[in-house]
């Protein structure tokens, strides 16, 4: 799958699910509770044990049908491991120019994590493809605003402090998409996946309505 076909399949979800658990079983189970509620773009971070072997697991069940990206990647090395993987996206908490540069030659779309404009900006000109605007619970939806006024050009993807209730808050301040975590697969700690199937119907429901509100953001 092209570049081009995987930013579009972000732009058409809107959400990326963060699968991170404390073992390799724990975090298929999560993906496939979130997938069984419509949730079909997974981030597999890599403080999850055998990461690597969970993105070909899901890639082999799923084929075309779910979009699979790593995330918590530090590095151009972890990066390319991730790809060889089938990983379709890479996501970082930070801005990281090689593991940029590493995305670009393999048409795999990239996503490093920023907080300030500078650093937009220098993921920008390093040819970032989304912008995860991260922590972003620690200035709200209206921080998505206030950025997009001297960078409307950003596509930002507010990561941290998602949730149903809020959904509609990020997409009204100019949000491309959301990275949702424990506001979705919180009960998979206590090994209630149905309830994060149910979580995830329920994010896929308030979409449902985001899109009619904001279809083009």
């Amino acid at each position: 799958m092209l570049k081009h076909a995987i930013f579009q399949g972000i732009l058409e979800r809107r959400m990326v699910a963060i699968v991170r658990a404390g073992t390799a079983d724990a975090a298929l189970q999560m993906a496939e509770a979130c997938i069984a509620g419509g949730i079909t773009a997974l981030e597999v971070a890599f403080t999850t044990p055998d990461t690597l072997d969970v993105i070909r697991t899901l890639r082999q069940r799923h084929g075309a049908e779910v979009m699979l990206g790593a995330g918590t990647v530090l590095d151009p090395e972890t990066a390319r491991q991730a790809i060889l993987a089938g990983a379709q996206f890479i996501i970082s908490p930070s801005v990281n120019v090689d593991t940029i540069r590493l995305c670009q030659r393999y048409q795999v779309l990239s996503m490093p994590g920023v907080m300030t404009p500078t650093e937009i900006v220098t993921a920008l000109e390093a040819g970032a493809d989304i912008i995860k605007v991260f922590p972003a619970e620690v200035f709200g939806p209206a921080y998505i605003k206030a950025l997009r006024a001297p960078l409307p050009q950003a596509p930002l993807m507010p990561t941290g402090g998602v949730s149903v209730d809020n959904l509609a808050a990020w997409f009204e301040n100019g949000a491309l998409a959301v990275g949702i975590g424990s506001s979705l697969t919180g009960p998979a700690a206590n090994g209630d996946y149905q309830a994060v199937t149910q979580r995830a119907r329920a994010f896929v429901e308030q979409m449902a309505l985001i899109k009619q509100r904001w279809p083009g953001n």
